[in-house]
């Protein structure tokens, strides 16, 4: 059985959008996983089929109803133990973690919300899961939702071309992933490190383990602080 992804947006054309592509493109025609998008003004009340309105105690901006996304969900075929989740800035920060959990599972439901947030108590009553995608605002949960589902599905048995691939990549240890370097050995001047023409894979393995850590130290201090309490715990 495929792992599958039914999302409930505004904009459904967008689709399996750059997931058609690339490796997730070719798992989606191998059907190792399927992508269903709903349209939720299918659910949308009167003439208009309206799904938000206007926030009780004031302020600018709509909020998504309860209702029409209760609807919508219990529109949807059997979850089978997927969870739902919404892509919000209020959310736990999405990590590599959360993408392993997510794939090693039978799919996801992604409710992508639009204008000021979705209302509190539909996200009460199906227990959905909140994840951010990082500490920036978006216009909408689309381009979020093709995030974390990029994420997943890349991590499925036979999309990627090596069972190895995602080993030494960046989150996948707790370490930002070393410098990366092809041909020409020498470009405009610059040389590929000694190190890495050597042939000695014990050597080359310790020099991209030291630059991983460099990395990490100075871009994201607060991985590295992370990886560090790991290691002690270890």
């Amino acid at each position: 059985m495929s792992w599958r992804a039914d999302i409930l947006t505004l904009f459904p054309d967008m689709f399996p959008g750059p997931l058609g592509f690339s490796l997730a493109g070719r798992a989606l025609e191998r059907g190792i996983w399927s992508c269903e998008a709903h349209d939720l003004r299918q659910h949308g009340l009167g003439r208009h089929r309206a799904v938000d309105d206007t926030p009780f105690g004031g302020g600018a901006g709509m909020v998504m109803r309860a209702d029409v996304l209760d609807t919508a969900l219990s529109a949807l075929p059997a979850l089978d133990g997927r969870p739902v989740v919404y892509p919000t800035p209020r959310g736990k920060r999405m990590s590599h973690e959360d993408a392993e959990r997510l794939s090693s599972g039978p799919g996801v439901v992604v409710l992508c919300g639009r204008f000021e947030g979705v209302d509190e108590r539909v996200l009460e009553k199906h227990d959905i899961e909140q994840l951010c995608m990082g500490d920036v605002v978006l216009s909408g949960g689309e381009i979020p939702a093709l995030t974390l589902l990029d994420a997943c599905v890349r991590l499925l048995p036979g999309v990627m071309g090596s069972d190895v691939s995602g080993q030494d990549e960046s989150f996948a240890e707790g370490l930002l992933e070393y410098p990366q370097y092809t041909k020409p050995a020498v470009w405009d001047g610059r040389d590929v490190p000694d190190i890495l023409l050597s042939g000695n894979h014990g050597a080359i393995a310790r020099w991209r383990h030291e630059q991983s850590i460099a990395v990490t130290k100075a871009r994201r201090p607060d991985l590295w602080d992370a990886y560090l309490a790991r290691q002690q715990v270890h």
